[in-house]
């Protein structure tokens, strides 16, 4: 290893560290510094509760199901951690620490630490607190720990081609291996190729709308005609679920590990824990922790040897409970064709004796580098896909975020002009890639009008719309007025800060908003099926009072209808889209608009209709919305607000 890897990997575990104390500083500091009413109130916590079943999950860990009443905005994710309390005053052992397996709507199921269930779930007063998680920066510095330290092998090979100080070496596949993939276009087919021919790492670029998981899914299904199994990786559980569906609609067998989102049929009969449940081995096992269990309870009220003895018999068969039950997990883990999971979810204990040939890492733009390392460390080769124009992932710790924690593995290698490492550099908004990595330049979503400022300002205009999608717009509606710019500017409609949640929103936007959406459904005949549409805003407080406003208007009623923030939003679409910019002031000031990667993603989501609203004296002196505005000029539908105001 060189002294400039050496440096980078280190500077990467500063840079976990960093993020780490801020995400413990803000939980300390301003979760558990709230009484608990607030806590509620603000997301932080579910209470009261009612338990609605308890079990035993994989590795014999209960598992409790709890829902709460209403559906409120709250804080809690699968996959997150979390404290079970009782505020009842006599209860023994008040809390138990444990991880969310799933959440919908009001029903949360969390996988709790320890061995056995709290006897207090049937008192009342039982509640859920959010916690912070240190499994994910534990598991980020362990795989940076292991980058630095491994001199030679299959690892070392891997982290030298992706740092760019070593050559990766090229197997040519010729382009006859793909023809065969008739549903793919010659770019897709062409990053198949690349992905069955590369020997380390492979890149493939995916635009909005492009196809990037029909590829990816497609990839899969020729690696395991010669690998047997392929490990599928992406940053979020709701992305792994959705692959996880991708790939069993392929007809491959799949097995999804770790926490998941949805609890939709199709995902749960493909998790672990269900193929677990139904494995033949498993009645056993579910005797053995039972018997174990009893014999726990008898020896916890027997005092001296005979308490010894019990808790050792219980000890036995808890441990061949154990052992049958890895048994089982490895055959279901050998047998399958994909293994799909999170970064995180990749460090998993049942994966530890597990290796594979490829590993494919999804939306890896949002991902932070060294979670991106952590599945990497499990294969011979790395497929790295996403798009670095669309929202990077999350960082809370301003200083982090400054020396670079934000900048994906992804950007690097597609940004890489040389192989130091020290030039491992990642784009600046704005700033074109060099075209390296496999572009997919088909898309498949939007209309030429709509697509058409994201391609040349991001894409170096290489972007080509589909036939199907190119010239579609809604019924009525011109190709040419299939995108909206509707100008508040000198109405007065200025942008408001929540003095509780310190978010922006603008209520001026949101009626004009409301007018245009009920001409437009005043516009579709009674026969006609009705478009989908999305709301989307970059401020989450203009999501509350759009919901506020809409839930009051009988005439929407009828009409799919999705609110949402931009980022909340990311990989998704709608027939029509309105885009509420919110900001609005004298200053000029646009905040967090300026970051260019997040309009990419609002004004690429739209398949037949886009409509922005804003005010072009805040956004007119920004330079990418001024040529956003010049954009809509030329090729779309320039209105002012007044026309609207009733």
């Amino acid at each position: 290893m060189t002294d400039q890897q050496k440096a980078y990997l280190t500077h990467q575990r500063q840079l976990v560290q960093l993020e780490r104390e801020e995400e413990r500083r803000l939980h300390l500091e301003v979760i558990q510094a709230m009484p608990l009413v607030k806590r509620v109130a603000k997301g932080y916590s579910w209470y009261p509760l009612q338990v609605t079943e308890t079990g035993y999950g994989i590795g014999g860990r209960p598992t409790v199901t709890v829902v709460r009443e209403g559906e409120e905005a709250h804080q809690f994710r699968s996959g997150t951690s979390v404290n079970l309390f009782t505020t009842q005053p006599m209860a023994n052992g008040p809390q138990r620490a444990g991880v969310i397996h799933y959440i919908k709507k009001n029903r949360m199921k969390i996988v709790l630490g320890g061995e056995d269930l709290p006897d207090w779930l049937q008192s009342g007063g039982v509640g859920v607190d959010l916690m912070f998680d240190e499994r994910t920066y534990v598991e980020m510095d362990r795989a940076l720990q292991v980058l630095e330290s491994v001199e030679g092998g299959r690892i070392a090979e891997v982290r030298d081609v992706i740092m760019g100080v070593r050559a990766g070496e090229e197997r040519p596949v010729p382009a006859s291996a793909v023809d065969h993939l008739g549903h793919l276009n010659e770019s897709q087919r062409a990053a198949v190729q690349a992905i069955l021919g590369a020997s380390h790492l492979s890149l493939i670029h995916g635009p909005p709308g492009t196809g990037k998981t029909t590829t990816l899914v497609a990839a899969v299904g020729e690696l395991v005609k010669t690998e047997g199994r392929v490990l599928f990786c992406t940053p979020s559980n709701s992305a792994a679920d959705l692959v996880t569906m991708r790939l069993a609609e392929m007809g491959l067998d799949v097995v999804r590990t770790g926490n998941i989102s949805r609890v939709e049929e199709e995902v749960l009969r493909h998790t672990l824990d269900i193929q677990i449940a139904d494995h033949p081995d498993t009645a056993q096992v579910k005797k053995l922790r039972r018997e174990a269990a009893e014999l726990r309870k008898k020896a916890s009220k027997k005092k001296g040897r005979e308490k010894g003895m019990g808790f050792r018999d219980a000890g036995r068969l808890a441990n061949w409970a154990r052992q049958l039950e890895d048994r089982t997990l490895d055959h279901v883990l050998e047998t399958t064709q994909v293994v799909v999971c999170t970064l995180i979810g990749a460090a998993a204990n049942i994966l530890n004796k597990h290796e594979f040939r490829t590993c494919i890492i999804d939306e890896a733009a949002q991902a932070l580098e060294p979670a991106t390392w952590i599945p990497i460390l499990k294969a011979n080769r790395v497929v790295l896909a996403g798009d670095p124009y669309q929202l990077p992932p999350t960082v809370k710790n301003r200083a982090a975020e400054k020396k670079g924690f934000s900048e994906t593995l992804l950007e690097k290698c597609l940004q890489k002009e040389n192989p130091a490492v020290s030039e491992m550099k990642a784009p600046l908004p704005g700033k074109l890639l060099p075209a390296q990595g496999n572009l997919l330049e088909v898309q498949y979503r939007m209309n030429e009008p709509i697509m058409g400022y994201s391609n040349d300002y991001f894409y170096e205009g290489r972007l080509k719309a589909a036939d199907l999608v190119a010239q579609r717009s809604l019924p009525g509606v011109p190709l040419t007025e299939s995108l909206v710019f509707i100008d508040t500017a000198g109405t007065g409609f200025e942008e408001k800060l929540h003095p509780r949640f310190k978010s922006r929103y603008n209520d001026g936007e949101l009626n004009i908003l409301l007018e245009h959406l009920l001409d437009l459904r005043s516009s579709v005949p009674p026969e006609d099926v009705l478009p989908t549409i999305a709301v989307i805003t970059p401020y989450r407080q203009q999501v509350v009072q759009a919901e506020d406003l809409f839930e009051g208007e009988p005439r929407l009623n009828d009409f799919n209808l999705t609110v949402n923030t931009v980022d909340g939003f990311q990989g998704r679409e709608r027939d029509v889209v309105y885009l509420s910019l919110v900001r609005s002031n004298e200053r000029q000031e646009i905040g967090f608009l300026a970051d260019y990667r997040r309009m990419n993603v609002a004004i690429t989501r739209a398949k037949k209709y886009l409509v922005v609203i804003g005010d072009s004296a805040t956004i007119g002196n920004d330079p990418f919305f001024a040529g956003f505005l010049e954009y809509v000029e030329k090729n779309g539908l320039y209105q002012t607000a007044w026309e609207y105001m009733k």
